[in-house]
């Protein structure tokens, strides 16, 4: 199954319940936390930050929040101000509850919750960045141009203090309807700024439809939710927040880089296939990054092709170097830069050090001893702990759509076919118009036709088996 983000709107029916239940038993995943891995009292820091009225944006729901900015004219430029969650100053390095995150690695995330890299106490408590709480953070200062690039870069430990907790539909409706005061308002302005940018160094930024389970009248429906500009305009400042942390460490000569290297031209080939099996023209003087760009998740097509399109980010990796050896590879393709995961430490620990060596480097003083000590072994275990993390995805599409499909068995829909595998061409992928399900399809005989819409026939939804199968009709 394709990888899809996916959340649950209201509490999912028992059956699917018990079917997500047993998928973490299979899984062998636990919300539960040793005993003796608690964390820290943090130390205050010197920095009182609070008067910054700093906002977060996140799901409505979210409770463990990393972010919180707050963006501001700086003569004919801007001031970006970025505080991240200090994880650091509550986990003790070689403490029961470090050895645990390292075990865990990331946030795993289901449809009814997730399991937490770090005690919920912690990650939804006392480092989540709550509003009208003061909280240890690393506090980004990056001054950009009027066009949006770098001036400098500050980043220091500080005390600070959200303002107020938004959501995405939230932020979106004010900016549109022109509501919104400057410091919100001006993320449309730095943000399509940096999107320029991201266009001019030819980076791309996908925007793949979140898959949704909506419950409606004590039933449930599974809807696609395409990203909303303003998502992409916060991605930018977590965006420039890692490629300015990648400059950091690389002047520095010592760190944890995320790459990616180019894809290589069979990957690219095969795209071109499936874009003209799809009906999307792409021109061979038309770069990939301006396809991408052109493209409108809102239709079925364009839905599929980008789904397709991660397949480009599989090659993505931790790239770690000390001692000023600077690594073969420095960039990730996407971003077109040298970029750094700094930014979500409350759900990926490659961020906790990336976060360390940046405030060490713009102090002057050494990195820490254990930060130094984790870089052979942390390439290993962030590529552990985000496979872990997809086959999880993976798992949970299967077992929603099979629980939301058990009952319909035996009924045709309408759909499109999104793939078909190159050796065998009765074996592919089909994407419903209704409900929104991306699921395999096998023929008996006729090769499926790509990119064609097709009337499909459920044979099988099995939650126990987290399997759904369709067939031609």
């Amino acid at each position: 199954m394709p990888r899809r983000h996916i959340r649950v709107t209201g509490a999912p029916e028992a059956p699917l319940r018990a079917a997500l239940t047993a998928l973490r038993t299979e899984l062998g995943v636990s919300e539960s936390f040793p005993p003796e891995a608690v964390p820290a009292t943090p130390a205050v820091p010197e920095y009182d930050a609070t008067d910054i009225p700093l906002f977060t944006i996140d799901p409505p729901t979210s409770t463990d929040l990393d972010q919180a900015m707050h963006l501001s004219r700086q003569g004919t430029g801007y001031r970006v101000r970025y505080a991240i969650a200090d994880v650091a100053a509550f986990v003790v390095p070689g403490s029961p509850l470090d050895l645990e995150t390292h075990r865990r690695v990331t946030t795993l995330y289901f449809p009814d919750g997730k399991i937490p890299l770090h005690p919920v106490l912690l990650s939804e408590g006392a480092a989540s960045l709550l509003p009208d709480q003061p909280r240890p953070a690393a506090l980004w200062t990056i001054d950009l141009d009027a066009d949006g690039r770098t001036l400098a870069v500050d980043v220091r430990r500080a005390l600070v203090r959200s303002r107020a907790k938004l959501d995405y539909a939230g932020v979106q409706k004010q900016i549109d309807a022109r509501t919104a005061e400057e410091p919100l308002a001006l993320l449309k302005e730095i943000g399509e700024t940096r999107e320029r940018l991201e266009i001019e160094r030819g980076g791309i930024s996908l925007t793949v439809p979140e898959q949704e389970i909506v419950e409606r009248d004590h039933t449930y429906e599974l809807n696609y939710r395409a990203p909303l500009p303003a998502d992409g305009w916060n991605a930018q400042i977590s965006l420039l927040t890692g490629m300015a942390a990648a400059d950091l460490m690389l002047g520095a000569g010592t760190g944890v880089l995320r790459t990616l290297p180019a894809a290589p031209d069979g990957a690219v080939g095969r795209l071109r296939r499936t874009a003209h099996a799809l009906h999307i023209n792409w021109p061979h003087h038309v770069s990939y990054a301006a396809l991408i760009r052109s493209l409108d998740p809102h239709r079925p097509h364009h839905a599929a092709f980008l789904l397709e399109c991660t397949t480009l980010l599989r090659g993505a990796g931790y790239t770690v170097f000390w001692n000023g050896l600077l690594p073969d590879i420095t960039t990730h393709s996407a971003v077109a830069a040298p970029y750094a995961h700094c930014t979500a430490p409350l759900r990926r620990l490659a961020d906790r050090y990336a976060t360390e060596i940046c405030l060490a480097t713009v102090s002057g003083g050494a990195v820490p001893e254990w930060v130094l000590a984790a870089l052979d072994t942390l390439p290993k275990e962030m590529a552990d702990g985000t496979r872990r993390a997809g086959q999880v995805e993976r798992a949970c599409v299967d077992t929603v759509e099979a629980a939301l499909l058990k009952d319909r068995v035996g009924e045709f829909f309408d759909g499109c076919v999104v793939d078909v595998e190159e050796r065998r061409p009765t074996v592919g992928k089909v994407q419903l118009d209704s409900p929104a399900v991306v699921a395999p399809i096998e023929s008996d005989a006729e090769p499926l036709p790509l990119g064609e819409r097709l009337r499909v026939r459920l044979t099988q939804a099995d939650p126990a088996a987290a399997r759904v199968r369709f067939a031609p009709a």
